[in-house]
């Protein structure tokens, strides 16, 4: 989603673009599925589903330009026991009202506590159940079960266990939730990926493994390719840079890596169901289910009728929290047959039978090498401002980051993740502009510079690969270090060689010289040498100074040779 919105903002405003995608379908962590069987069919959304909250939300307004309809979510949602009887109203109401009051003492205390701790972060799980000790709420079976399944609804808005939120800012971007009803969209929010991808030049099936940046541009490696551009865009989610199935060279700078580390990246499952006809009936939308274990609250804990905005009678069960993880463990049947027991306990009773499905699909998203995972939040030790760092640029306006996870005001949304694709296309256009400014008025002397250093390595003293080297020339120091010329790409591709440039010493020279292929080579100088390729323009005083005795010694040896050619013509 932030990556086709980005694009399609850049190629509005002129920019050459093209998208490597992985998959091979556009849309990330939205994604629509089409379910059928002998006279059903019905469309599902396995990622990203519901919009939440259509005042403000550029999907709803994206929605209304496209004509797509909106279907509010229903407020009525009853809940079962486990032995599938309904929750007594006034026990479900009284739970409900103790739980708000619960959460709302735990984060109006939140900041003496902090105090107390000296600013040490602690878990918002901790601090609920002690203070739910403290006030003696939920004491009763029936009363824990409830509370329980607030609880499980709260993991779900996360996709994280309570256990694993901060305390502090868990809820940092309260204050920016959009208003407004709670829709789905009709047949999907696949008809958003579509409209949003539509002319836009896609690759797909090209995963990206490593990302090389310096002042010449970015060169982008996809299984087996090279893709050169002026800057690139970084879509993918928190759990891929979390994986670190992307090498960055140079890499990423140690605060991003630290935020990266610090924010949280959660599950969410889901079971999708497709019945031969509906059975629970169209009246709701929603309805929830009561866990007698704790531990497996979030295990089909809430149900989502799909029949009004489907086209057929589809169910979803929703997998949270704990359950959400030890699900992906599960054999595959295995969840099936006990969501279709919860459901015939539940409307057995009521002289309903409950048919077999007619197909099922589940959902595996932490094991998805795409995500490795659903959505962020807040872990504890981490904070908002670890949404901010993640959005930064790197190498001097090179290489941007966008995704749900770099939107400090909307973490964990569909429109979030928009919102961010157009916020970093806006300052690719600034950089661009920046970048066009500054060359135009310095074109000249970095022309002379980047000449003047090209010829230097036309003779190097060593060469490999790609590799070029040029000696420090002053005599009686066998330690000295050599000014190490790297070009990254093709050079049949068409677009050249960028080049970067580092320091190493003459024992580090023979050892790259001694490897076998430049992929090895970069390697062994980035994770054991600890050397740090730079552009042209980024080369520090020790460089410059470098080459300032390179060049003299090219000069005095010009002069000298020219003295010995004329006394032989003498």
């Amino acid at each position: 989603m932030a990556g086709l919105g980005a694009a399609r903002h850049l190629l509005s405003l002129g920019f050459k673009v093209v998208i490597l995608e992985g998959r091979l379908r556009p849309g990330g962590r939205v994604l629509t599925r089409k379910m059928q069987g002998p006279g059903v069919v019905a469309a599902v959304d396995l990622g990203g589903s519901v919009l939440t909250g259509i005042n403000g939300n550029p999907l709803g307004v994206l929605a209304r330009q496209l004509g797509f309809p909106l279907h509010k979510v229903r407020d009525k949602c009853p809940l079962y026991l486990p032995d599938g009887r309904p929750v007594d109203r006034e026990v479900d109401s009284r739970i409900e009202f103790a739980f708000n009051k619960l959460l709302e003492k735990v984060c109006k205390l939140r900041q003496p506590i902090m105090d107390e701790l000296k600013s040490v972060d602690v878990s918002l799980g901790d601090a609920l159940e002690a203070f739910r000790r403290v006030y003696g709420v939920a004491e009763l079976p029936e009363e824990r079960m409830l509370l329980d399944w607030h609880l499980a609804n709260l993991e779900y808005a996360n996709a994280a266990m309570l256990s694993d939120l901060s305390l502090a800012f868990w809820d940092q971007d309260d204050p920016y939730e959009m208003g407004g009803d709670h829709c789905f969209i009709p047949g999907g929010n696949v008809h958003f990926i579509r409209a949003l991808a539509e002319d836009v030049p896609i690759f797909y099936g090209k995963r990206v493994n490593r990302i090389q940046y310096g002042a010449d541009g970015v060169m982008v490696y996809a299984d087996g390719q090279v893709f050169r551009g002026d800057m690139a865009l970084c879509t993918v989610s928190l759990g891929v840079l979390k994986k670190g199935t992307i090498e960055f060279v140079p890499p990423l700078p140690s605060h991003k890596q630290e935020a990266i580390d610090r924010l949280g990246f959660g599950l969410l499952n889901k079971v999708a169901m497709l019945f031969p006809y509906s059975f629970w009936g169209g009246a709701i939308d929603t309805f929830g289910h009561l866990s007698e274990d704790s531990n497996q609250r979030g295990e089909f804990f809430l149900f989502y009728s799909y029949c009004s905005v489907s086209g057929g009678p589809l169910l979803v069960a929703l997998v949270a929290g704990e359950s959400a993880i030890t699900f992906e463990k599960a054999p595959p049947n295995e969840p099936v047959e006990r969501v279709l027991c919860i459901l015939r306990d539940i409307f057995a009773p009521k002289g309903i039978q409950v048919p077999n499905p007619i197909k099922v699909i589940c959902t595996r998203w932490g094991a998805d090498k795409f995500t490795y995972g659903s959505y962020s939040y807040v872990a504890v030790g981490s904070s908002g401002d670890d949404y901010d760092v993640l959005a930064e640029s790197i190498g001097g306006g090179r290489v941007f980051f966008a995704g749900e996870a770099t939107n400090r005001r909307y973490p964990a949304t569909m429109h979030g993740a928009l919102l961010s694709g157009f916020r970093e296309a806006a300052n690719i256009s600034r950089a661009a502009g920046k970048r066009t400014v500054v060359q135009t008025v310095v074109k000249s002397d970095l022309k002379e510079e980047a000449l003047d250093l090209d010829c230097l390595f036309t003779s190097p003293d060593l060469s490999f690969g790609n590799f070029s080297v040029l000696h420090d020339p002053t005599p009686g120091n066998p330690e000295s270090t050599s000014l190490l010329r790297v070009g990254i790409g093709e050079r049949n591709s068409g677009s050249g060689l960028v080049f970067l440039y580092g320091l190493v010493s003459k024992k580090q020279v023979l050892e790259l010289a001694g490897m076998d292929g430049d992929e090895q080579r970069l390697s062994l100088l980035y994770r054991n040498f600890g050397t740090k390729l730079v552009g042209r323009n980024e080369l520090g005083k020790q460089e410059e100074d470098l080459m300032t005795r390179i060049k003299a010694a090219k000069r005095a040896h010009k002069t000298i040779r020219g003295i010995l050619n004329g006394i032989h013509q003498a």
